[in-house]
């Protein structure tokens, strides 16, 4: 007798709409980190542009970058912004002032990532091994700002280093760029941009429909995906993909930045990695490098930015876009290379996330001051001394 043949479960639908499936819900989570950076947009322009010009104090203009930073969502917005200052001829922000902003946009850009491990709050052993994932961005980047600050304003390296290389680079620009994966996204949010509008006839309540409609895109897309890339991935391609990650610190480091250079910004990047550490597809060790590539892939925006730039003052524009490149570059260098070193960043990283599975409550609570109480409250108490 035939073997009678054994129909597709309804649980185990076939790979092809699972894959599919798995583009769906990745392109829904980017549609939800790119409404979350538009709504904060809408709400903090004004305030951010009056932050850039508010002082001359290093650790107050630190604490300027990572701000406005965390309201766009991207460093590379907050980096372009800066450079377009910096460049202008009336000169609103000298470079000696945007050198510390830079740096705090570094920090900055790691809030999404931090902010989409939450979403596996709910679920202990995804968030064990996402949360690390995300928050090794921050410890690596507060690291990097705790060695170069300090030699930053005790010898200004970064600035003279980027003046010398910019003269050498003088006269060359015009060059733009303009990502097709963004122009995507652009158009995948035209709808939820007119809906948004259609409801809302004031900035602000646009802002919040559009930050509320972000985070729920987040949160279900997240859910699915992570059990949707499970039912794809088995032991053996996962071994496979550990390998292929995990065989070349250069190889992870050029895919961070390859993906950051598409998507123009490090946040999305950043925080892709999050689920893949959640379904337990990416290791905290192999996660590491692609970050840091990230970080050096966000630089890119910021120099095609300055080379864009054209006037009286657009060699300013290219020095601080160089110090942003050179600030990663030697963070990278620093840190990454040694592995006692190297181990720090990742040692910390499981530490915290320890600690943030003992008090999930309490994580939230520190994540917000972290990147947004702290920062304040250094900023009130430098303007009243």
């Amino acid at each position: 007798m035939a073997a009678l043949a054994t129909p597709p479960s309804r649980l185990n639908p076939p790979w092809f709409l699972r894959i599919s499936s798995a583009f769906l819900l990745l392109f829904a989570f980017l549609l939800g980190v790119k409404g979350l950076g538009d709504g904060f947009k809408l709400l903090g322009n004004d305030l951010i542009q009056g932050f850039f010009t508010a002082t001359d104090d290093p650790f107050v203009g630190l604490i300027i970058g990572l701000l406005a930073t965390t309201l766009v969502q991207s460093s590379s917005v907050t980096t372009a912004m800066i450079v377009g200052l910096v460049a202008v001829p009336d000169n609103p922000l000298p470079l000696a002032n945007a050198v510390p902003m830079i740096m705090g946009a570094n920090i900055g850009t790691t809030v999404t990532a931090t902010l989409v491990s939450l979403a596996h709050m709910g679920r202990k052993e995804e968030f064990q091994r996402a949360f690390p994932v995300a928050i090794c961005h921050d410890v690596f980047n507060y690291l990097s700002v705790l060695v170069l600050l300090p030699i930053e304003i005790a010898t200004g390296f970064l600035q003279k280093t980027a003046t010398f290389i910019a003269a050498l680079l003088e006269g060359v620009g015009g060059f733009r760029y303009e990502s097709p994966l963004r122009s995507l996204l652009d158009a995948g949010f035209v709808p939820i941009r007119g809906l948004v509008e259609a409801l809302f006839s004031t900035q602000n309540g646009q802002a919040a429909l559009l930050m509320i409609l972000a985070v729920c895109f987040i949160f279900f897309s997240l859910f699915f995906l992570v059990r949707t890339m499970r039912s794809l991935v088995h032991d053996r391609i996962e071994a496979s993909v550990h390998r292929a990650l995990g065989s070349s610190a250069i190889l992870s480091m050029a895919v961070g930045m390859m993906v950051t250079v598409m998507m123009q910004s490090s946040s999305i990047t950043t925080s892709l990695l999050v689920p893949l550490g959640g379904a337990g597809i990416l290791k905290l060790r192999d996660a590491f490098p692609i970050t840091i590539g990230a970080n050096l892939g966000t630089t890119i925006t910021a120099l095609l930015a300055a080379l864009a730039v054209s006037g009286p003052n657009a060699i300013a524009g290219l020095e601080i876009a160089l110090v942003h490149l050179l600030f990663n570059i030697f963070g990278t260098i620093i840190i990454y290379p040694v592995e006692t070193i190297r181990r720090v960043p990742l040692a910390i990283a499981e530490g915290l996330t320890r600690a943030a599975v003992r008090s999930r409550k309490t994580t939230v609570v520190a994540v917000a001051a972290l990147f947004y109480g702290v920062p304040a409250l250094i900023l009130f108490v430098a303007r009243v001394l």
